[in-house]
């Protein structure tokens, strides 16, 4: 039987990437210990009012179809939220709400980019969106994110990436894996490229609301390149509930009625009593995200404060978000090496920073959603698997 060419060009992405995580969840099954550092999920329950929300809402019963675009008072929220941080009119015609920013992604670049096209990323970069970008057909194209930079992006690189089949550049800030958070100031030299080239930017913003240093600046904000952004952000990270699977885009009222219609062909609606508890969450300011961002700060130090500089290793606190890197080059494997190794051997389960691109080979991710005991008892198991390998080198 015949298959379409997607089948193929998505083949063999995402399970190779998680191979230590894959490995380390057959260990648990089969009995260790395992300390789980590996994947970014919020460590605390999804606020008891948000559940109260969506079980009345559904109680009440709002468990039908919905429409395409989104149901009116989720539309109203985001309407209210992106109107007072741009500083313009907002309306529900520049939105489209969908099942997490997985699917926002997914759908906007269908909408941008075919076969023949390039989509430029940064490097290292978010594993899945390696399948968001070949889905579409379009060509990937690196641009790299270098650690004497703070692993955020610069015009420069962008300009010399920039090719007359160049499209899109998906922008990530705060950015997955790093933690880096572009200035106002950089995002405007980033733009100014898009701008000379004619590029759409779209601008991944699912950790906004949890910077630990800075402040948080998209292009969306910014006049001159709202009229070729489209910002996708999610409830996932923000309000600690990555299973409700609530997302949305915001951009230009054209782009967003040309991309209904492939949308209403995939999803037509997203649930209302979902909405519903969306909505209540965006009119407040988010206790979870204040929760988490000074819990993961915490662990950020801690980490650094147990790793950097021990063993050769370098582990700097980032910028934002849910995880931190530790730079292990210095003991001679790579970062796939010394995951597999830490997990074998220590019983302790990071991501391999090849996992997320190549400027990250020889680095570890480290996931900041675990309880500050495990964090402490893997950092030891780090520094012993280190410090074997510097005396083998010694030796």
């Amino acid at each position: 039987m015949r298959y379409a060419s997607v089948t193929d060009r998505l083949a063999g992405l995402g399970s190779d990437k998680w191979a230590v995580h894959i490995r380390a969840r057959e260990m648990k099954r089969a009995g260790h210990e395992i300390i789980e550092l590996t994947i970014g999920e919020p460590d605390i329950p999804t606020p008891t009012d948000m559940l109260d929300v969506a079980e009345h809402a559904m109680r009440t019963g709002r468990t039908g179809y919905s429409n395409g675009r989104g149901e009116p008072g989720v539309l109203a929220a985001l309407s209210a939220k992106y109107t007072a941080r741009t500083g313009r009119a907002i309306g529900p015609e520049h939105i489209l709400c969908f099942p997490g920013t997985q699917t926002a992604l997914s759908l906007v670049m269908l909408g941008l980019a075919e076969e023949g096209d390039e989509i430029i990323t940064g490097d290292p970069l978010y594993a899945t969106y390696d399948g968001v970008v070949r889905a579409t057909g379009a060509t990937r194209v690196s641009v790299p994110l270098r650690p004497e930079n703070g692993f955020r992006m610069q015009a420069a690189d962008l300009e010399k990436a920039v090719t007359p089949k160049s499209r899109v550049l998906l922008l990530n800030t705060p950015h997955n894996p790093t933690g880096a958070v572009l200035s106002a100031k950089e995002v405007a030299e980033i733009g100014e490229v898009c701008r000379r080239h004619n590029l759409w930017i779209v601008s991944d913003e699912v950790y906004e609301l949890l910077i630990f240093d800075g402040s948080f600046a998209s292009p969306l904000d910014q006049p001159e390149l709202a009229d070729r952004t489209i910002a996708v952000a999610s409830i996932s990270k923000s309000h600690a509930a990555p299973g409700f699977r609530s997302g949305w885009c915001v951009g230009p009222a054209e782009f967003t009625q040309k991309l209904l219609p492939l949308s209403e062909s995939m999803l037509f609606g997203v649930q209302p009593f979902i909405a519903d508890m969306t909505a209540y969450a965006l009119g407040q300011p988010s206790a979870a995200a204040a929760t988490m961002r000074e819990s993961y700060f915490r662990r950020a130090q801690l980490i650094s404060k147990r790793l950097d500089g021990i063993a050769g290793i370098g582990a700097d606190v980032p910028q934002a978000g849910m995880f931190i890197l530790a730079d292990i080059r210095a003991t001679g494997l790579s970062g796939n090496d010394f995951a597999m190794r830490l997990l074998e051997e220590e019983h302790v389960a990071v991501m391999p920073g090849e996992s997320f691109g190549d400027n990250l080979a020889g680095y570890l991710r480290l996931s900041l959603s675990v309880a500050d005991d495990k964090i402490d008892a893997a950092c030891a198991g780090i520094v012993r698997l280190a410090t074997r390998l510097q005396q083998r080198k010694s030796a």
